[in-house]
């Protein structure tokens, strides 16, 4: 790869590039994101590639395999450009037809196309489902255009163009004071402001000054970071440079979760390629700036999300917190002065840059600049990850661009902001997402963590099982954290057995508070959410436990029982086949009853039952 030693080599490169992709020729796109891979979209890339061979279209069409797209429970996805064919869940016997058909001919192949789970109806272009159609995508929106593999795919779309123009009309101030004024905060849950906290950084005294990212996203079902990784990695390390810039750092690491294995593949084969281009190392396109990127892999410890432990981690001790009066812009990786973002904050700056600050703040709230990546899970039809602007409400994004929830069943909560997140209610789905509004709702933003929750969710079962995950990634060096999470853990499973008590509540909300109060780091000062947020508004539903021994959402074992009404039985002997400890009598065409005393409660019974004669009480 030749060096680009000047800015001007730079522009010269990338209007080669984009001149070589002549326009309107045909796209032919294959999400490779995590997500597809697990559901074949290498054969299907493989059998594509082959197929366009025998029909002698490789002048034709380009084949690219992409990072994720963000719809992942459709993949393998296909996307045919520029008519915007979307056809989901491809299979390897689709191809041929794919080929002959859309690609040859133009048509579009109707028993392919996508149907929305709400109308019913089939949707052609991507742009037009729902999913997509409702967000506003800046910086997800490469991810599925370009190969995370190619440096040209990058330079193409302008990649680079950002670094170029802040090393030569900026001054490191005048980048700081850009990213201030646009408004970027971090996306990693602390919310700090960007611009601050690298102002801090450059003033602060000591050398050599670090720059990290921090891709050790632990939150359970959260995957924001792992794609922008995976998909468009040049964005981040470009953010990175930019930052590095401004603060006057020449050293920087991406510390990544180890079970992240495409994301440390695709980024390390983009650092090759940025060094091989003179875009890291020493006069970075000609100038005196120098800088390079070092991967580091963590062990998968949920605390060293935290930032003094991540350094800790990076130093090879033990991810442990440290007190935050010791501020990491002063004294952070090896006592020096470091900035430490997440991947979608860098990932944030080249926009930024190329578009001004006034631009970037025209989105959002007055408090929550931009837009944010959720990772929307759980009971709802459309999951993925969503780029929203900042303000968007729950219900835009719940019922909009989630399609609500699957099987007519009834919305009860959603947690934001990941294990140390709140639980809201259905009385919020109009509350605008913002730093501000879910904090005041007894949430969080968080690193953008979305599971949305039926009324089949025991809110107490959630609350038990999100502190017994925290409990466990507790590092356990200070008392309120360790203790305060056992003790509540102990509470709940109590609760949930049926056995708890009334004054149980008020020493849940009193742990929670004291452990807000006086734990050492952001993962015990938000740890109790989850029952502060559950007791704050589903109170109802740990009474229900309580006094009357009876779980609302069917969740809690030891309070639910099975039976068989007579009336409704017609002996067609459907639960009999699915019981698995053959609790369930009765011949074929007569009525069936259930032993209490051996059935296992595990609802296969209430599930296969088209007579709706099983009751759950």
């Amino acid at each position: 790869m030749t060096r680009l030693a000047s800015v001007a080599a730079l522009k010269e490169r990338q209007v080669r590039v984009a001149a070589s992709r002549p326009v309107g020729q045909q796209v032919v796109a294959v999400c490779g994101g995590t997500g597809c891979l697990a559901t074949g979209c290498k054969d299907v890339a493989k059998a594509l590639e082959k197929e366009l061979g025998s029909a002698g279209l490789k002048d034709r069409v380009t084949l690219v395999v992409t990072g994720c797209h963000g719809f992942c429970e459709q993949g393998p996805i296909v996307v045919v450009r520029p008519q915007s064919t979307f056809y989901p869940r491809v299979q390897v016997k689709d191809v041929p037809e794919i080929v002959a058909r859309t690609l040859a001919k133009g048509e579009v192949i109707e028993r392919l196309l996508y149907v929305d789970p709400v109308s019913g109806t089939k949707i052609e272009r991507e742009s037009d489902i729902p999913f997509y159609k409702g967000q506003t995508r800046i910086i997800f929106e490469s991810n599925g255009h370009l190969s995370p593999t190619s440096l040209d795919d990058y330079l193409a779309r302008g990649g680079y163009g950002a670094l170029a123009k802040a090393l030569t009309t900026h001054t490191p101030e005048q980048v700081i004071d850009e990213v201030t004024r646009a408004g970027l905060r971090g996306r990693g849950g602390g919310g700090f402001s960007t611009g601050r906290k690298w102002a801090s950084a450059r003033s602060a005294k000591g050398e050599p000054k670090y720059v990290i990212c921090n891709a050790d996203e632990g939150d359970p079902g959260a995957f924001m970071d792992r794609s922008l990784l995976e998909g468009n990695p040049h964005s981040v390390i470009e953010g990175m440079l930019i930052g590095a810039y401004a603060v006057g750092s020449r050293h920087g690491y991406v510390y990544v979760r180890h079970e992240y294995p495409l994301a440390v593949e695709n980024l390390r084969h983009a650092l090759e390629q940025a060094r091989a281009a003179g875009l890291l190392g020493e006069g970075i396109l000609g100038t005196t700036f120098g800088f390079d990127i070092v991967i580091s892999r963590g062990g998968g410890a949920f605390v060293c999300g935290e930032s003094t432990a991540l350094m800790a981690s990076l130093e090879g001790k033990v991810g442990e917190p440290r007190a935050k009066y010791v501020h990491t812009v002063e004294h952070g990786l090896f006592d020096k002065p470091t900035v430490l973002n997440n991947v979608e904050t860098w990932a944030n700056v080249p926009a930024i840059i190329a578009n001004g600050a006034a631009a970037y703040a025209s989105l959002g709230t007055d408090n929550s600049k931009g837009t944010k990546i959720f990772s929307l899970v759980g009971k709802i039809n459309n999951t993925g990850l969503v780029e929203v602007p900042m303000g968007i409400t729950l219900r835009e994004v719940v019922f909009g661009i989630g399609g609500g929830i699957p099987g007519g069943k009834k919305f009860k909560a959603v947690q934001t902001g990941g294990p140390s997140g709140g639980c809201l209610p259905e009385s919020l789905l109009d509350l605008p997402v913002d730093f501000q509004r879910l904090t005041e709702a007894g949430s969080m933003m968080g690193s953008g963590g979305m599971i949305v929750m039926d009324e089949d969710t025991c809110m107490v079962d959630v609350a038990r099982y999100f502190i017994d995950f925290l409990a466990r990634e507790s590092c356990g060096k200070c008392t309120p954290c360790r203790e305060g999470l056992l003790a509540c853990r102990d509470i709940l499973a109590r609760i949930c057995e049926g056995k708890g008590k009334d004054e149980d509540l008020s020493t849940l909300d009193e742990l929670g508070q004291w452990m807000t109060a006086a734990s050492l780091c952001a993962l015990g000062g938000s740890a109790a959410n989850p029952v502060l947020s559950t007791l704050r508004y589903f109170k109802h539903e740990y009474l229900a436990h309580i006094r009357e021994h009876r779980c609302p959402g069917g969740v809690c074992k030891e309070l639910i029982t099975y039976s068989i009404d007579t009336g409704k039985c017609n002996g067609c002997h459907a639960c009999v086949k699915a019981c698995p400890p053959d609790a369930i009598s009765g011949a074929l065409k007569a009525m069936h009853t259930i032993d209490a005393a051996a059935c296992i409660k595990c609802g296969a019974c209430l599930s296969v039952c088209k007579q709706d004669a099983v009751v759950r009480r």
